[in-house]
């Protein structure tokens, strides 16, 4: 259960596992408020179940736990698993009248900025009868704010499709389509922040860093939509603008081939002011063989290897961020290439999409008492490297 079926790290991870449930002969539903991403799921043989999940009105959320257990009776659901904070409250008491066993994905910090409500809240995505996390930076904090318990915390990285983010597999056509359609002069090299532009995304810190630098010898690219946040949009152009760097830095709206755009980009930043939950970002451009600069807090310590696949920099800190720009644009070809490969390495070995899958099925089974099928569980601190190697 989820708000909606948009596109974005959690909608893609739900489907993906809805997929793999199917796929294994599972009864697979899906509720939420819809999208366009309710195509994908039913071509994989997934059910969606339209209910307005997106709601976070209180009459809306209580009418919400009765239309979810009479779903639950039709189809005989034996696991909950939500995926939100709204969709959550509803679930856990619709799951429990139903005898249903209640599983959450903690995807968040949740700000809770001293709001005792608040906290409350964000507390549902605690109250599972496993709780899944997507780095051990979650698993401490839903330990360390929530009173979580340790024994029932499960840390299941997030995995990407490596049939998709895989640069044997994109052409030079498409590189050469996006290269036209942003206006890519030949031979200038490109630095890419991707994600929705939203303040703590920290597109802002990557301008200062690079108005820093003083030299207009590259093409940045904040590839993102606003998502209804036009002022803070309008707040980019113009400190963009009056730094100077009008033909540096473009704003690009939603890229549908994210492939081809990291083959595009010859250094990959995450500029996160607040700490990301995961890092999808980093992965996937890791993934796709391109060293990465990304914020030392959170799940970014997890997916990214310090001097190995890229560089962790103090979090809005744009002349630590100008120097990490440097440094990866003067990589030696040798260089970028050893890169490439641990990057590779290390994406697959860890964030693979049917390993996240296979893990979370185990916790389905776990939860109904049925025999393990004996999938590794992630790997624990420190072994990223021996992981990837």
């Amino acid at each position: 259960m989820l708000p909606g079926l948009v596109t974005g790290g959690v909608e893609r991870g739900t489907v993906d596992v809805a997929a793999a449930l199917a796929a294994a002969g599972w009864t697979s539903l899906v509720a939420s408020s819809g999208g366009p991403m309710v195509r994908e799921l039913e071509r994989a043989r997934a059910r969606h179940i339209p209910l307005p999940l997106d709601s976070k009105n209180p009459f809306v959320m209580r009418a919400n736990i009765d239309r979810l257990q009479r779903a639950m009776a039709e189809f005989g659901v034996d696991v909950v698993h939500a995926r939100s904070r709204a969709p959550a409250w509803s679930a856990l008491f619709a799951a429990r009248r139903h005898g249903a066993r209640f599983i959450t994905t903690f995807h968040g910090t949740y700000n809770i900025a001293g709001n005792p409500a608040k906290r409350w809240y964000n507390s549902v995505m605690a109250r599972g009868d496993r709780v899944i996390a997507a780095s051990r930076f979650i698993v401490d904090h839903v330990v360390k704010d929530y009173g979580g318990d340790p024994t029932r915390i499960r840390h299941i990285p997030r995995g990407i499709d490596f049939n998709v983010f895989d640069p044997a597999r994109v052409s030079a056509e498409r590189q050469m389509k996006l290269a036209r359609d942003w206006r890519l002069p030949d031979g200038v090299p490109v630095i890419m922040l991707p994600g929705r532009l939203t303040r703590w995304k920290g597109q802002s810190v990557l301008i200062d860093a690079i108005a820093r630098r003083g030299k207009r010898d590259l093409r940045c690219l904040l590839v993102g939509a606003d998502q209804g946040r036009g002022g803070y949009r309008k707040e980019l152009e113009q400190r963009i603008a009056a730094a100077g760097l009008d033909t540096v830095i473009h704003i690009i709206d939603q890229c549908n081939d994210m492939p081809a755009a990291y083959k595009l980009a010859d250094l990959v930043v995450s500029a996160s002011t607040d700490a990301e939950a995961f890092g999808r970002v980093a992965v996937e451009a890791q993934a796709m063989g391109k060293p990465v600069v990304a914020t030392d807090h959170g799940g970014s310590r997890e997916t990214v290897l310090h001097g190995q696949t890229g560089w962790l920099i103090p979090p809005g800190d744009p002349a630590s961020l100008a120097v990490a720009i440097d440094a990866g644009l003067s990589l030696t070809e040798a260089e970028r290439h050893a890169i490439a490969e641990r990057a590779i390495a290390f994406a697959r070995a860890n964030f693979n999409k049917q390993l996240m899958c296979a893990r979370t099925m185990e916790v389905y089974r776990e939860v109904l008492g049925l025999a393990p099928i004996g999938v590794p569980m992630a790997a624990p601190p420190g072994d990223e490297g021996a992981a990837a190697a």
